[in-house]
């Protein structure tokens, strides 16, 4: 992915080195259980905090903006994706008439506070609603590379365009519709929608990547074959299969990695964010 000397976003909250408050203890991103990245792309990162905001106490630790180093060469490549998003996404905005909201991209350390509550390292990149942020620890991408064969820097952008994705949605009031049904429905139920959701944020990932290869001119050979490698190492049917050895469907809240490979395939191929209905699907 051609990436150096492309323009980096502004928001970029660098909290590395700086110590969540409410009750880490321990652990990192070398301690993930493999089952858990089956989380990592989730709408609703309040199911998976240790600790709720009301038993919490104040945050008292200082923030901090850390500025990138020269030799800080991941901060500086998820600035860049981030920064390509935000030009996908303001361009197709203005094509219905609606203004683009920018997130905020959070990078931590181990453990990190937002306004979902408390999350550790190993719930994995996620999108907050509540502040409209991505978090994400840097440490991630290697457990991408190491355990789950999923290397190169397409394939760590997929994830980052994954979540935006949820932003998007959020935007657009798809989120809050979905998880409004979600709560009043049957655990089986809210599965299958939680995996509609989760296929269209990667179908939105792949517009990104339209637009990021044919506008801009970022991708290079092999770059869609590592997206695409990364979509099928987290289905749903592969991560139990490795975990556990069988498969549930009816527990599947992300898609499997065929669904997600064909999602996010349609988002890169189409360009057309109508594309990515997944609600009005029959077959995923």
């Amino acid at each position: 992915m051609r990436w150096e000397d492309e323009e980096r976003s502004e928001n970029v909250e660098d909290r590395r080195g700086v110590p969540a408050s409410r009750g880490f203890v321990g652990g990192g991103i070398g301690t993930i259980i493999i089952v858990l990245v089956a989380l990592y792309f989730g709408i609703d990162p309040s199911m998976l905090l240790q600790t709720s905001q009301q038993s919490a106490p104040p945050y008292v630790t200082q923030q901090r903006q850390q500025p990138y180093g020269g030799q800080d060469r991941m901060a500086q490549f998820v600035s860049v994706v981030l920064a390509d998003t935000e030009k996908t996404w303001h361009g197709i905005f203005r094509q219905y008439g609606k203004t683009y909201r920018e997130p905020k991209l959070v990078l931590f350390t181990d453990a990190v506070d937002s306004a979902c509550g408390f999350a550790q390292a190993a719930t994995g990149p996620f999108y907050c609603p509540g502040d409209q942020k991505v978090y994400i620890d840097l440490g991630f991408f290697e457990e991408m590379k190491n355990r789950f064969q999923a290397p190169g820097d397409f394939a760590q952008a997929y994830v980052i365009a994954h979540e935006v994705g949820h932003h998007v949605q959020n935007l657009l009031g798809i989120a809050e519709k979905v998880q409004s049904t979600m709560r009043r429905a049957s655990k089986a139920q809210a599965n299958r929608l939680s995996v509609r959701m989760e296929l269209q944020a990667d179908c939105y990932a792949g517009v990104w990547g339209y637009y990021a290869d044919r506008s801009r001119g970022l991708l290079e050979t092999g770059d869609l074959e590592e997206a695409l490698g990364a979509a099928s190492a987290i289905g749903d049917d592969r991560i139990m299969r490795r975990t556990s050895g069988t498969v549930v469907p009816d527990a599947f809240t992300h898609g499997t990695s065929a669904q997600r490979v064909r999602w996010f395939r349609r988002g890169f191929e189409t360009g057309d964010v109508k594309q990515c209905n997944t609600f009005e699907e029959k077959s995923l």
